[in-house]
């Protein structure tokens, strides 16, 4: 767990920093509702990939375990989260996946929440794949989604339209029901349930901003 891979590199370093200082400032100058409560006691928080950047922030502390990708961009994000206060394995849908899974399951038995991005790395958008809920189901947790909008914000031409949010903006966040996953369920068709979810709950938070102005 928190294993970095380019120790040797000036450029993650630094640009991780500055990042992480950029993540405080959004923070810190930003309007945020939340509606809805975190969960008390381990879970497994699912969000769109779009939106990490702003729940990264909303979620530092809480000893939350986050899955990166062993890529020098994860590397990044690698940093980033050590700075917010989380730990995380290295691995995704398809690179280590096995092993990833295996991390996250021995967490969240150490008592961690749990973070993935089940759309993550590489999409398709809005479409929830089933790694998130079988390593729920294995660890004994519930899945809890969350959704955030963000008023002010640079639209990336990523494969998700991945969401920069900018300073002195309004954020809505809102978490949903936990959904929960008992050994006899199907996987498949709790992702369809977290996919349904989030989608709707990213539809809510969106409405709450829309609402505000």
């Amino acid at each position: 767990m928190n294993e970095l891979l380019y120790n040797n590199s000036p450029a993650h370093a630094v640009l991780s920093f500055l990042a992480w200082l950029y993540m405080q400032l959004v923070g810190r100058t930003s309007r945020i509702n939340i509606k809805g409560k975190k969960h008390d006691g381990p879970a497994a928080y699912a969000l769109w990939h779009r939106q990490e950047v702003l729940m990264i922030y909303l979620h530092r502390g809480m000893n939350l375990c986050g899955l990166v990708s062993k890529s020098k961009d994860g590397e990044y994000m690698a940093r980033i989260l050590l700075r917010f206060g989380f730990s995380f394995v290295r691995g995704s849908t398809s690179s280590g996946s096995v092993m990833a899974l295996r991390g996250l399951i021995k967490a969240a038995r150490d008592g961690y929440s749990i973070a993935i991005t089940p759309d993550g790395p590489k999409g398709p958008i809005f479409k929830a794949q089933p790694g998130l809920v079988l390593t729920a189901q294995k660890a004994g947790i519930p899945i809890l989604p969350a959704a955030c909008a963000l008023s002010r914000k640079l639209v990336l031409r990523s494969w998700d339209k991945y969401q920069f949010p900018l300073p002195f903006g309004r954020i809505e966040a809102v978490y949903g029901d936990p959904i929960f996953v008992s050994p006899a369920d199907d996987v498949a068709a709790k992702a369809l349930e977290l996919e349904n979810s989030l989608n709707a709950l990213t539809e809510e938070a969106e409405r709450l901003l829309a609402a505000g102005n």
